[in-house]
């Protein structure tokens, strides 16, 4: 049986402490601001996150692109040459492109390289619910799983993994088109904080509205609490989008207090999901119950 490699993208928000850890590797999207375009990496240094934030605190809009073929026919070709089959999880198909051309990257690969075998998963997730879901099959691959057996245990996970989300100010969600003019302006106005999920078939979302921001932090850890199974063998995902050292400490004391997880492991949300809901978002993430809510739904 062949050696597994497992792929992601940068929407995934990995670290490169944990790329390395579980043997990781990613395709990279793209981001432009000031008419210069950008490789979104996930081993940027703190330099280069806190001057996109504040990019963004200046009002710069901040574009996106999904992983070009090319990115994924070099990884295919660099991977299948050192004898592995493949896993790539991409980014959720309702937030992004790349896991659709990814397919169609893998298809015709196939076709050309005869005995390769490359495996693309949808993740229904962006961010660190769809790292989480990464690290577990990292983890499958590591321990000699075929492939198959981590498509096959990855795909029910998907829905199990719980993300909730609360944004600083609209103005960023507003520039990237995902909320009126008007919804933002009294929005910011009155202090309201939507909670944002990635629903059952991965679709970004506001699951709730809550005004002031120590109770959208309430709100967050409340909602994971309910949602948690078996915390204390689990790791909770802290990501942030460039809080102040003050605002993660006081969320992490707040997951403590509240849920008797193993650990709780802090990162920041790249480049890709910042772009679209702004400087000083924060999430939590960690399995659970399965997701059942979907948009439109009560």
């Amino acid at each position: 049986m062949k050696k597994v490699k497992i792929l992601a993208d940068s929407c995934s928000d990995l670290t490169g402490e944990l790329l390395e850890k579980y043997d990781i590797d990613y395709a990279k999207m793209r981001y432009t601001y000031n008419g210069v375009e950008k490789e979104a990496k996930l081993t940027w240094s703190e330099d280069e996150i806190h001057e996109l934030y504040n990019v963004m605190r200046d009002g710069i809009r901040v574009t996106t692109a999904q992983v070009p073929a090319d990115e994924y026919t070099r990884l295919f070709t660099k991977y299948v040459a050192e004898g592995y089959d493949i896993v790539y999880i991409g980014c959720s198909s309702k937030q992004s492109s790349s896991i659709n051309t990814s397919c169609v990257v893998a298809e015709q690969f196939m076709k050309e390289n005869e005995g390769s075998n490359i495996i693309c998963i949808d993740s229904l997730n962006a961010c660190v619910p769809f790292g989480a879901l990464v690290i577990e099959a990292a983890k499958m691959a590591q321990d000699g799983k075929s492939a198959e057996e981590i498509r096959d245990a990855i795909l029910p996970m998907r829905k199990k993994i719980n993300q909730f989300c609360t944004v600083h100010s609209l103005k960023t969600m507003y520039k990237a088109g995902r909320v009126k003019g008007a919804t933002a302006f009294f929005g910011n106005l009155l202090g309201v904080k939507p909670i944002l999920i990635s629903d059952a078939d991965g679709v970004q979302t506001p699951l709730k509205k809550v005004k002031g921001r120590k109770t959208s932090f309430e709100e967050i850890v409340n909602l994971l609490k309910e949602a948690i199974e078996n915390p204390e063998e689990q790791t909770v995902y802290l990501a942030h989008a460039d809080c102040s050292k003050e605002e993660v400490e006081e969320l992490k004391a707040m997951v403590k207090a509240a849920i008797p997880c193993k650990d709780i492991y802090v990162s920041y949300i790249g480049p890709i999901i910042g772009g679209t809901i702004g400087p000083d978002a924060i999430a939590l993430a960690a399995f659970g119950k399965e997701v059942t809510y979907r948009v439109g739904e009560e």
